[in-house]
């Protein structure tokens, strides 16, 4: 950038904010509404938001200030300052809880936690709470028309939950925690049984414990390959069309040929 031309955006910018502090140190609230008013038209929340909060204090009584109150709430949502806004929103509820946008602030309360939702390896608090309040605008405002938002956003969470929890168990798995990982594999399916993915867990279950049986002694064995059978059975009737069948077959032909072996070297031991 040439020197002339950054001296000019320097004594421009210095200019604007200079604009702004005269404003902010004006004792006339009317004026300080109108400019936050027009912070907020032209997208300059954050200006917009310093001036509505100097002011509420002013309106709390005025017929203004449920308007006031909702564009500041919508300053923090803008901003990408959720937790913030989810504080906003709950308290517009709380103080306008007859008023026409009472829906729309009900669900932009519960969207401020699905925002904060984090990615699947993170604690999922915030996902769980967006889930419920979700469902529970669904329930509170059967015929809203952000319903099937809503409902997207709950199958999102669910999914995040999901993957969360397979990525747990996967990682019994790698670190050769063998029961552990059946465990968490058939807590998995249990919870989201109609995933599209609930055969590749039942797979996962089936390894797992056809590894864990095969590390086990010669004592355990036997009764730990019979789980893998029992598993195995399982699979064949939840999943009689799933493309892993065959490698689920594989796993209940090995576990029997390892307990025929095992009932052999019983039979050469005993005599």
């Amino acid at each position: 950038m040439k020197p002339a031309l950054l001296i000019a955006l320097t004594a421009l910018l210095a200019g604007c904010g200079s604009h702004f502090n005269k404003i902010m140190k004006s004792h006339d609230a009317e004026y300080k509404l109108r400019m936050a008013e027009q912070y907020f038209v032209k997208k300059s929340y954050n200006k917009a938001q310093q001036l509505y909060e100097d002011v509420i204090p002013y309106f709390k009584t005025s017929k203004e200030f449920e308007d006031i109150y909702y564009k500041y709430a919508y300053c923090a949502w803008y901003q990408e300052d959720y937790l913030n806004a989810e504080n906003l929103f709950k308290t517009y509820l709380e103080i306008f809880p007859n008023s026409a946008r009472a829906e729309e602030i009900d669900f932009m309360h519960a969207k401020c936690f699905y925002e904060q939702s984090p990615k699947p390896e993170l604690d999922q608090t915030n996902t769980i709470k967006a889930m419920g309040m979700m469902q529970t605008f669904i329930n509170t405002h059967p015929g809203s028309v952000k319903n099937k938002e809503a409902g997207e956003i709950i199958d999102i969470c669910r999914n995040k939950l999901e993957t969360k929890d397979y990525k747990s168990a996967q990682l019994y798995f790698e670190l050769g925690q063998y029961r552990a990982a059946g465990v968490a594999f058939t807590g998995v399916l249990n919870n989201y049984p109609d995933s599209p993915r609930a055969d590749e867990y039942k797979l996962m279950v089936i390894k797992s414990y056809f590894r864990f049986a095969e590390m086990s002694i010669n004592e355990k064995k036997k009764e730990r390959f019979e789980q893998v059978i029992t598993e195995c059975n399982d699979f064949s009737d939840r999943f009689p069309d799933s493309r892993l069948k065959k490698e689920a077959e594989h796993y209940l032909d090995l576990s029997q040929i390892n307990i025929k072996n095992l009932s052999n070297e019983q039979v050469k031991t005993s005599t």
